[in-house]
């Protein structure tokens, strides 16, 4: 093969790279929460210097409380928990991370740290305390730890939200989970097209059922299921009662 031939190659490869990473931030960025959560706390959230992580806990049994708060507060621990986790895999990147895995990574941590904090500003003095994270089993400098736990993390996401669904009473609530659970499912998405390019996997047959309907997890299952991850005890048997 000649030397033009390579050149044309190897300049097409880039362009197509170059693409692939725009379409991917746009893929995120549609998720359009800015007017939704509002601006006072998009524009607090999304401030180059307000990544760090919440106030750690203390490793303290936490209860949800009942009804739509329980909800709420629910929903805020597992945000407080994807959102720490994406300012570690940001903080920390693992080896050989690319700038385009970066530029999503980052977009998926601006949008769990808006999630966070606006259901803490939402929950007011009804917000449980900042929670305290576990990822001592996550191997931080290794790519495929960090995106098989972002795996876990999303598709955990979206079934907690479809699971609590069926508990919130007040329509608005109902409202907002809905417009964020599409965005886990967004973030869902894109962390498997990370881990499988271009494959079929992107909406996965293990997720999904025979209907093609995504999983709805109840709150005690999914407590159990992330209570490795946060060292505090997280009671949630009245959420939505």
């Amino acid at each position: 093969m000649n030397k033009n031939t390579d050149t044309k190659n190897s300049s097409g490869k880039r362009e197509g790279e170059i693409a692939s990473v725009v379409n991917r931030r746009l893929f995120l960025r549609s998720a359009g929460l800015a007017t939704s959560l509002g601006t006072i706390v998009i524009a607090a959230a999304c401030s180059d210097d307000d990544h760090d992580p919440m106030i750690p806990g203390t490793g303290d049994a936490v209860d949800l409380g009942s009804g739509d708060i329980g909800v709420l507060n629910y929903a805020y621990a597992l945000e407080q928990l994807e959102a720490a986790f994406y300012i570690q895999v940001i903080t920390t990147p693992y080896m050989g991370m690319s700038d385009a895995e970066k530029a999503i990574l980052t977009d998926i941590r601006d949008h769990e740290v808006i999630h966070r904090d606006f259901f803490k500003a939402a929950l007011g003095d009804k917000a449980i305390k900042g929670l305290t994270p576990n990822f001592g089993a996550i191997d931080f400098s290794k790519r495929d730890a960090v995106l098989g736990a972002a795996k876990l993390f999303e598709d955990t996401g979206v079934a907690a939200y479809n699971g609590a669904g069926k508990l919130i009473k007040d329509p608005n609530y109902l409202l907002l989970a809905g417009k964020i659970v599409s965005v886990e499912a967004r973030h869902a998405a894109v962390i498997r097209d990370l881990i499988n390019p271009k494959s079929a996997d992107f909406a996965g047959d293990d997720i999904l059922d025979a209907n093609g309907m995504d999983k709805a997890v109840a709150p005690a299952d999914i407590l159990a299921a992330v209570k490795g991850f946060v060292k505090d005890t997280i009671t949630g048997a009245n959420v939505g009662k």
